[in-house]
C-alpha cells in the first residue's frame, strides 16, 4: 500500500495548528516527525495529522502540549473519549441551532461555514464517518416531517458535496491498491455516498476513479477494463426503486471479469439478500473493512 503524506499546508488547513506551530513543537518536543520528499519538504502521516488533532481537541480544554506529547497513543486517545461522547450528546441540539437553521434562514454562507467547521474539528473522516450520516438524517427527517422544503433540502446536499469534493481535492494524490471505480447506475442520481466512500478510500490509500452518476452498465464495464480496476463500487440511495436494484446489480457482475470485485452499498440496498460475487455494505465501516479484506487477500496471494 502507497503510504499517504500530506503537506504541511494540508496539514494546518486540516488540524488547524498553524505551520510555525507545527514545526516549533517539531523542535521542541520531537513531534511531529514529518519524512521528507525528493524536493526536501516535509510530509505528515495520517496517523501522525490525527495525533496532532488530537492534542489541538486537548489543548482547547486546557492541557499543555508538552504533557500531551509524551502520552502514548492509547492514554491520548483515552482523554478525548469524553469530549467525544459529549460532542454526541449535543449533536442534535447543535443540529437544531445551526445546519436546520440555516437553512430555515436560507443563509446558504453560514451554512458552509457550519459544515467547513465541522469538517475541520473533526478531521475528513470522522467528519465522514459519523457527522456526515447524522446530518443527512437529520436533513431528510426533518423533510419529511414538513419542518424544511424540497429546495432547502437540496441546498443542503449541494454544500455538503461542495465540501467533500473540496476536502478530497485537498488530499494528496493516491496511487496505490486496490484501484476503485465509483459510479451509479442509470436512474440513480445521487453522489454523495460516492463522495463518502471515495474520502475514506482515499484516505486509506486506496485509488478511486470516479465516473459520477448514472453510468450505462456496458460503459462501466468498458471503464473498469481501461482503469484497470481491482474493484467497481455503487451507491443506491433511499430514492432508488429497491426492486430494480437486484437485477441491474446481477448483470453487472455477470458481465464483470471475475477478478474485478463488485461492492454494493447505501440505503436502496439496505435490506437486500446476500447477492452471489457481490459484497454489500450496510455502514461505512463495513467499506473500511472490505478494504482490509481485500488486502489481507493480495498479501496471501
Amino acid at each position: 500500500m502507497s503510504r499517504l503524506l500530506m503537506n504541511i499546508s494540508a496539514v494546518e488547513r486540516e488540524t488547524g495548528v498553524l505551520k510555525d506551530t507545527l514545526r516549533m513543537w517539531e523542535r521542541r518536543y520531537g513531534f511531529p516527525q514529518p519524512e521528507r520528499d525528493d524536493g526536501g519538504e516535509r510530509g505528515y502521516p495520517l496517523d501522525q495529522v490525527e495525533k496532532i488533532r488530537l492534542i489541538k481537541r486537548l489543548m482547547s480544554k486546557g492541557w499543555r502540549p508538552g504533557k500531551l506529547m509524551s502520552l502514548p497513543d492509547e492514554e491520548l486517545a483515552a482523554l478525548t473519549q469524553p469530549l467525544a461522547v459529549a460532542e454526541a450528546e449535543g449533536d442534535q441540539s447543535a443540529l437544531q441551532s445551526g445546519v436546520l437553521d440555516q437553512l430555515r434562514k436560507h443563509d446558504a454562507g453560514g451554512l458552509r461555514d457550519l459544515l467547513r467547521h465541522d469538517l475541520h474539528s473533526l478531521g475528513l473522516q470522522q467528519f465522514v464517518l459519523d457527522k456526515v450520516p447524522m446530518l443527512n438524517r437529520a436533513v431528510g427527517e426533518a423533510w419529511e416531517r414538513g419542518e424544511i422544503q424540497v429546495f432547502e433540502e437540496h441546498l443542503y446536499t449541494e454544500l455538503m458535496q461542495a465540501t467533500l469534493r473540496q476536502a478530497i481535492g485537498a488530499l494528496p494524490p493516491a496511487s496505490g491498491r486496490p484501484r476503485l471505480l465509483l459510479t451509479t447506475v442509470p436512474e440513480e442520481q445521487h453522489v454523495l455516498g460516492l463522495l463518502m466512500i471515495e474520502a475514506l478510500m482515499t484516505l486509506e490509500g486506496a485509488t478511486c476513479i470516479s465516473l459520477g452518476t448514472q453510468t450505462p452498465l456496458a460503459d462501466i464495464c468498458r471503464a473498469a477494463e481501461a482503469q484497470q480496476a481491482d474493484i467497481v463500487a455503487l451507491s443506491f440511495s433511499a430514492a432508488f426503486p429497491s426492486r430494480q436494484a437486484g437485477p441491474l446489480i446481477g448483470q453487472l457482475r455477470s458481465r464483470l471479469p471475475g477478478t474485478i470485485e463488485l461492492w454494493v452499498g447505501g440505503a436502496g440496498v439496505a435490506r437486500h439478500n446476500p447477492l452471489a460475487g457481490v459484497r454489500l455494505m450496510n455502514t461505512l465501516q463495513d467499506a473500511r473493512e472490505a478494504l482490509a479484506v481485500w488486502r489481507d487477500g493480495r498479501l496471501a496471494q
